[in-house]
């Protein structure tokens, strides 16, 4: 792709979260342990996968991509914003804002067809268990997996090109701490029109696609829920769903917060906040919340840990 438009802007300097310099060390290692936090703790969950063959199953190959996804994630733009902590001037590329808005929308994107993907397959699991095997292959799940990343990247390359097509002529500064849609249409000269109804159409389309997939399939799985008579296997199944819930409901939720909100400027630092936990807090949390509740988790745990220790 050819990074190059007709803007006379280079650069682009980042507003960051905050101006006032007496928050910008405690920010820079508050957010240094959030980085490092996501960082491990989604390494840990890929690399417990990966050893233990009872983790080997359709759902663990769908959370090992769900963190691989979350780890690229977040270092799309926290070591550009840690930097700007400690930097006198936060400046970045325009070539280097492009690039990450890009990888920005491909990861966010895959994530919303990963999610998808896992709904659907705690659907056939709980609905469906005798033809699980066989509608879970490997080669179902390759497939399942290939097309969301195939899809995000096709989001990425139509919200990056409509980007690169704008002229960017007057003002460089970006109200935010990274490179992102809204901000960036906010600084063009020319006209946004087309972009957004691009932006409109794609986000829609995802976000209406995914969350109808995902709001059916559990749908379905209360319906068959409600028709076991044991309570143990009522436990058993909601036990087996609540981790994909609840990261659906704070992807999604912070996913709203952060843009379905009045282009008012009294709104701009309550969409930073709001982007915070979007692009930080939920990609760490993750890992937490599948591993904490999680038996099998804990059974690779222990066994890793034999492991090391002989």
């Amino acid at each position: 792709m050819n990074m190059e438009n007709a803007s006379s802007v280079t650069e682009f300097i980042l507003m960051g979260l905050t101006e006032q310099p007496k928050l910008q060390l405690p920010l820079f290692f508050l957010f240094l342990l959030n980085y490092l936090v996501t960082g491990l703790g989604n390494l840990c969950l890929m690399i417990l996968i990966s050893l233990n063959s009872h983790l080997h199953t359709p759902m663990y190959f769908f959370l090992f991509n769900l963190s691989f996804i979350d780890l690229c994630y977040s270092s799309v733009f926290n070591p550009k914003m840690l930097m700007n902590f400690i930097s006198k001037r936060n400046v970045i590329s325009f070539t280097g804002c492009m690039s990450q808005l890009f990888f920005f929308c491909f990861f966010v994107g895959s994530e919303c067809y990963v999610l998808t993907a896992m709904a659907y397959d705690r659907y056939v699991a709980i609905c469906k268990p005798l033809l699980y095997t066989m509608a879970m292959s490997p080669q179902v799940c390759s497939l399942l997996m290939s097309g969301s990343y195939v899809m995000g990247f096709a989001g990425a390359m139509v919200h990056t090109g409509c980007m690169m097509r704008l002229i960017f002529c007057g003002s460089s500064i970006i109200s935010h701490y990274m490179c992102d849609i809204l901000p960036l249409l906010q600084l063009s000269c020319s006209s946004t029109y087309a972009n957004e109804i691009v932006v409109s159409a794609v986000v829609g389309t995802v976000v209406i696609v995914s969350s109808l997939i995902i709001l059916i399939s559990y749908a379905l799985i209360l319906f068959n829920i409600l028709h076991i008579p044991s309570s143990k296997g009522w436990s058993k199944a909601l036990s087996t769903c609540g981790s994909h819930i609840t990261t659906v409901g704070l992807f999604y939720g912070f996913g709203l917060l952060t843009h379905v909100r009045p282009p008012s400027s009294s709104f701009v630092e309550q969409g930073k906040f709001f982007s915070v936990l979007y692009t930080n807090v939920v990609p760490m949390l993750n890992p937490l919340i599948y591993s904490l509740r999680n038996k099998d988790v804990k059974i690779a745990v222990k066994k890793t840990l034999k492991r090391i220790t002989k």
